[in-house]
């Protein structure tokens, strides 16, 4: 009995909300309708004044296109390496290794494996050596040490 009541409710609370949804479109047409019958006035309206800006011409000059350098690496006629350097931007692609199970001219119709880029690299050896040389700068700038003071008891 509880279940049915439950149910009644939630039906109830669905169709007041149909119906105001309905009463309110109903209220906005009507509201258009007044709207649109009101004469509008014959007077245009005001327009600003836009200041002109300057009369600077403006010059666009188009980058300057190298191309793209592209290095290619072959063994027994086949290409084994592709580097590609285009402006800042540069890439590598490595051909699939012969005994692999991929057939030539498969799902990918190249023997060449995606485009590998370098993000970032790390030579840890120019560190130590930069570390060195500051060091050694700091030492030779340096003034000698100060002699110690003489005990005296």
């Amino acid at each position: 009995m509880a279940r049915t009541t439950t149910v009644g409710k939630i039906l109830l609370l669905g169709m007041l909300a149909c119906a105001s949804l309905a009463q309110a479109q109903q209220a906005q047409q009507a509201q258009q309708a007044q709207q649109s019958q009101q004469p509008s006035s014959s007077a245009p309206p005001k327009l600003e004044r836009i200041e002109e800006g300057t009369d600077t011409p403006i010059t666009v000059t188009p980058q300057q296109r190298g191309g793209a350098k592209i290095n290619e690496k072959r063994e027994g006629g086949r290409v084994t390496e592709v580097q590609v350097t285009t402006g800042k931007s540069s890439y590598t692609m490595k051909g699939a290794v012969p005994g692999s199970v991929a057939q030539t001219g498969d799902a990918t119709g190249s023997t060449l494996r995606p485009p590998q880029w370098k993000v970032l690299e790390f030579d840890l050896s120019k560190k130590k050596q930069k570390e060195g040389e500051d060091a050694d700068a700091a030492t030779a700038d340096a003034p000698p040490p100060p002699l110690p003071a003489p005990n005296k008891k």
